[in-house]
């Protein structure tokens, strides 16, 4: 029997996306294909993998054989990967311009779902105890995955006015975190010690990885034109999830937070952008009432919830002894050094 809707789904070998992709194609009458440049690493069930890479027009002949009407939108990249800064912003930026290029072109496509962040909104001292969708960050992300948030929502919404007849949604989701979750958030609390800015408690918010698939359903199965942020509704600060995770913290003053930063990467552990040091200075949170009221949706998982199963998951042998040495070396050499740079 001939499925009734074709949904591509990219970024199919990470995480989310074969969490979500999985989920969706186990649905009657629903083919999936799933895009990505490497195999996936887990079980895709039904869907239907298409090894390609967004950044090529040959995306264009996959989107127009298959006949594909819905496009979700999973091939972001948040941290730098083995081809550092430029390759993740090729990835983000480029192959959205690519893809969205291609669905313009397709007779077939109906509508867009795309997976945007809670990075948009940057992070100041001048923010907002909660951001809504249509505030703008107080203090505009200039690099790392912030910058390319806001160029790909910029392009989104470039599409959304070419193509009045196709449904556009973009779903800002707050940082992931629940068992097993891997993130430049999940690995900074599970350093050996923990550098923080002094002075500073910063507000966390979370969405676990079933909340945002169910976000992510919602947005397929419906039409939801226009922008929506999701996050559970509460807030954890950074003093409550280190406790929680049992790691102590070495406070170092906010000048000395670039230095903090270098060592950490040079120690191999984190590789921080200046928007995420300030996301872990000031915090950030979303109001995320307007999704709410238009689906009735409600994460199954608290902020908190979602932090005690990440931390009942994770091993006490996450980190080898020699990159524990190394994080050890490391504070070591931070605490000499931001001693002369702050004296």
């Amino acid at each position: 029997m001939a499925a009734d809707r074709v949904v591509l789904v990219t970024g199919v070998s990470r995480d989310l996306g074969s969490r979500f992709a999985r989920t969706l194609a186990a649905e009657e009458h629903v083919e999936v294909v799933g895009i990505d440049v490497v195999p996936p690493r887990h079980d895709l069930g039904k869907v239907d993998f298409v090894r390609a890479d967004i950044r090529n027009p040959v995306i264009s002949k996959v989107i127009a054989t298959r006949g594909v009407d819905t496009v979700v939108h999973l091939a972001v990249v948040a941290t730098p990967g083995p081809g550092g800064r430029s390759s993740m912003k090729e990835i983000n930026v480029i192959g959205t311009m690519q893809l969205l290029a291609a669905c313009q072109k397709a007779s077939t496509f109906r509508k867009l779902v795309v997976q945007s962040s809670i990075s948009v909104y940057g992070a100041s001292p001048r923010d907002p105890a909660k951001f809504t969708e249509d505030m703008s960050a107080r203090a505009q992300p200039r690099t790392g995955f912030g910058k390319d948030s806001l160029e790909i929502e910029s392009y989104v919404r470039g599409l959304a006015r070419r193509r009045p007849d196709v449904v556009v949604t973009t779903l800002r989701l707050a940082n992931l975190m629940g068992a097993g979750v891997d993130s430049h958030v999940t690995r900074y609390l599970t350093l050996p010690v923990v550098p923080r800015v002094m002075g500073f408690d910063a507000r966390l918010q979370f969405l676990h990885p079933s909340d945002a698939v169910a976000a992510l359903l919602l947005a397929t199965r419906r039409d939801l034109p226009g922008t929506f942020n999701v996050a559970a509704a509460d807030i954890v600060t950074l003093s409550q999830a280190l406790h929680k995770m049992g790691r102590p913290s070495l406070f170092v003053p906010q000048p000395a937070a670039p230095l903090v930063t270098t060592l950490v990467r040079q120690a191999r552990l984190v590789d921080f952008s200046t928007g995420q040091i300030d996301a872990l200075t000031y915090g950030r949170a979303m109001d995320t009432s307007r999704f709410t009221a238009e689906t009735g949706f409600v994460p199954q998982f608290s902020s908190r919830e979602a932090l005690t199963e990440f931390v009942a998951a994770a091993k006490p042998g996450l980190l080898s002894p020699e990159r524990v040495d190394g994080a050890l070396a490391a504070v070591s050499q931070l605490l000499r050094s931001a001693t002369v740079r702050s004296g």
